[in-house]
């Protein structure tokens, strides 16, 4: 019986196929657009994922200010380097610790400039950001006490002033400072937040606040936890240790944040996939608006055909045969559209992926939702124009014109 319903339905559809294409348009939109959406979401959430681990799982970044809400924070004292000398002596757990310090500065090679960040810092700012060299070297420790001019700059600095040249042994100016290039960062491209990571120049903190800054102040120091230990220990203990190093009474809020780059990575991901969600659900009132279109279409089938269904009744068809046949034409529709909308997310996220830089993951399961969704549509609304079908007098049907 339900073969010979597939078979009469599809029929259905060849006969009116303009019809049957424009009723399926609804289905098929909101099918692609809710697997075009969910994909290039999980590919976002992927890749500030992995843009986030790039930085260091165990990462803890320490900056000042009283912390009073949304995006707002009090001033507060600057860190000092002995703080973060204090930190790596007296806090356990810890792999290495970097005392930073910032400013937006204009490189100068020959007739040359580029607007960039200029970073002071030590040795281990490399090692617990993950960076890696693509020439050249890091400078040393004794430079890193002397203050010696020497820089390493990242991949976009290269570019802008030197092009295709090495720019190792050459000279930048930067404000009052004139640095030997000794080493190139490896690229690292754009940053979850959309900043250029490779869009800097690091040198020794001590050169930095001797020639540049004109002060002592560190503005943020970056903690890397050792493999295996807990960051929320070691966050701990580094709250307790500076509340002591800035003479933090008991009661008293702190005057400084330490975030744990594993929470940022999560609320990231949370605010991610929930985005996702929210537009998924817009995307999915179209397969209500398709099922609708589905309904009305049943809904004048049935009364095109109305002599056919009375003369189908009159020879002996069951009303449940009628209703499963009608029945059977609106879910053929309907998941005819939902596998032509897979076909086309399919192809739409992945352009749209290339398009945006983001990762392309085929996510089966939402695909199968998507389909047997589309199915249900067909069936919750195939079920009035069925029943309609189903329940015609036989004789009324016959005198129909």
């Amino acid at each position: 019986m339900l073969g010979v319903a597939l078979r009469l339905a599809f029929r259905e559809l060849r006969r009116n196929l303009m019809r049957s294409i424009l009723t399926m348009l609804g289905i098929i939109i909101g099918v692609a657009a809710v697997i075009v959406l969910v994909t290039l979401g999980s590919g976002a959430t992927q890749q500030v994922t992995q843009q986030i681990a790039s930085l260091g799982s165990n990462l803890l970044m320490i900056t000042g200010g009283k912390r009073m809400g949304p995006g707002q924070s009090a001033s507060a004292p600057a860190f000092k380097l002995a703080d973060a000398e204090a930190i790596l002596r007296e806090v356990p757990d810890i792999q290495g610790v970097a005392p930073q310090a910032s400013a937006s500065s204009t490189a100068i090679v020959a007739d040359q400039n580029w607007g960039t960040t200029v970073t002071g810092s030590t040795a281990d700012f490399f090692t617990v950001n993950n960076r890696q060299l693509a020439a050249g070297r890091i400078f040393t420790a004794s430079e890193a006490r002397s203050g010696a001019a020497v820089c390493v700059i990242g991949e976009t600095v290269r570019e802008k002033l030197f092009g295709s040249r090495s720019p190792l042994d050459a000279r930048i100016r930067l404000q009052k400072l004139s640095c030997e290039v000794v080493g190139l960062l490896a690229a690292k491209g754009q940053s979850s937040m959309g900043t250029d990571q490779d869009d800097l120049v690091v040198v020794p903190l001590r050169t930095f606040q001797r020639r540049i800054a004109g002060n002592n102040d560190v503005r943020m120091i970056q903690v890397s936890a050792s493999e295996g230990a807990s960051t929320e220990t070691v966050k701990l203990a580094l709250q307790q240790l500076l509340r002591t190093r800035r003479h933090i009474s008991a009661g008293e809020d702190d005057n400084f944040n330490v975030m744990d780059m594993k929470e940022i990575a999560n609320m990231l991901s949370g605010t991610t996939q929930m985005m996702t969600s929210l537009l998924s659900a817009v995307a999915a009132v179209s397969l209500l608006v398709g099922g609708i279109g589905i309904m009305n279409i049943m809904l004048v089938s049935v009364t095109e055909r109305t002599r056919e269904i009375g003369i189908r009744l009159a020879i002996g068809a069951l009303a449940s045969e009628i209703m499963l046949q009608f029945l059977v034409e609106a879910v053929v529709l309907s998941s005819t559209g939902g596998l032509i909308g897979i076909v086309l997310a399919l192809t739409t996220s992945k352009v749209l992926a290339t398009l945006l830089s983001v990762p392309w993951m085929l996510d089966v399961p939402v695909m199968a939702e998507a389909f047997v969704f589309s199915a249900a549509v067909g069936i919750i609304f195939g079920y009035v124009p069925a029943r309609k079908a189903a329940r015609m007098d036989p004789i009324e049907a016959l005198r129909h014109e």
